[in-house]
């Protein structure tokens, strides 16, 4: 089957397309709008807001996705939560992804060789930001990234994110550069392109990616490009990050970059071979 890149007008299907089950892919756009700090829930409102949808619309969704066990409903603050049956979908696509194992034990012994709080991960797109699918974190240091497996981070801003847009197919990259143009908006969009075409040109040069605080200040990030010739698996990246006074200029461009790019290639070898 074809490779399948989500794209942030998916929900805006053709009305020719008769394959395109609308009411299925808001009620999925429905479950992708929880993120991991809505630990209060999310009001039919919230909802509303975040996908673009009608309130009506809504309504009928969340209570079906209640009744299916999807989402779980609070009477007392009436907002909702995401109910068990949905962490199993994640998990079967954790499961699904050999290269995540493969790829973790690589990855720690890079957080603890980078120590100080660097943490090292593995992402996956999902429209306009970037999902964690693997972490692995040096046990040294005071201070560290507070992210996790499900976090997601900026497509367009994050290192990880446009070592991803750089890697990705041609179409891909315009049909992402078009989906991001929009979401950002004309005042943002021609700092945030600049940042994605630097990227681009430092990973053609160098293999790899530094963002020095343009993501978040204070924070020194590192990436690489991972995309996957099996239509099987969606294209990935891999990022190192943490504090800017443990992450050095000349530590990320000489020791750190290269070290990430040499995972990077070893995984690829392995993909081929399995």
């Amino acid at each position: 089957m074809r490779k399948r890149t989500p794209v942030a007008s998916d929900t805006q299907a053709p009305e020719t397309d008769r394959q395109f089950v609308t009411a299925l892919s808001r009620g999925l756009e429905v479950l992708r709008c929880f993120r991991p700090r809505d630990r209060a829930g999310l009001s039919n409102r919230d909802i509303a807001e975040r996908t673009g949808l009608p309130n009506s619309t809504i309504s009928r969704l969340t209570y079906t996705l209640l009744q299916t066990g999807y989402l779980l409903y609070d009477e007392q603050t009436g907002r909702y939560r995401i109910g068990v049956p949905a962490l199993s979908l994640g998990f079967a696509c954790l499961g699904s992804l050999p290269i995540r194992d493969a790829a973790k034990d690589h990855m720690q012994r890079l957080a603890d060789y980078a120590g100080d709080g660097v943490q090292v991960a593995l992402g996956a797109r999902d429209d306009h930001t970037v999902t964690y699918l693997a972490c692995a974190r040096a046990d040294q240091g005071m201070m560290s990234l507070q992210l996790g497996v499900g976090s997601r981070i900026s497509l367009a801003r994050s290192a990880m994110g446009r070592a991803y847009i750089a890697g990705c197919k041609p179409d891909e990259r315009a049909e992402i550069l078009e989906a991001l143009a929009a979401h950002h908006g004309p005042e943002r969009w021609p700092g945030i392109l600049d940042g994605i075409n630097a990227a681009a040109a430092q990973i053609t040069e160098k293999g790899f990616y530094v963002n020095y605080g343009d993501w978040h200040e204070g924070v020194h990030s590192l990436a690489v490009p991972f995309p996957l010739a099996s239509d099987a698996a969606p294209d990935m990246a891999l990022n190192l990050g943490g504090p800017a006074p443990f992450l050095t200029k000349d530590r990320m461009e000489n020791d750190l970059g290269p070290r990430l790019l040499q995972i990077a290639q070893s995984l690829r070898l392995h993909a081929t071979q399995v």
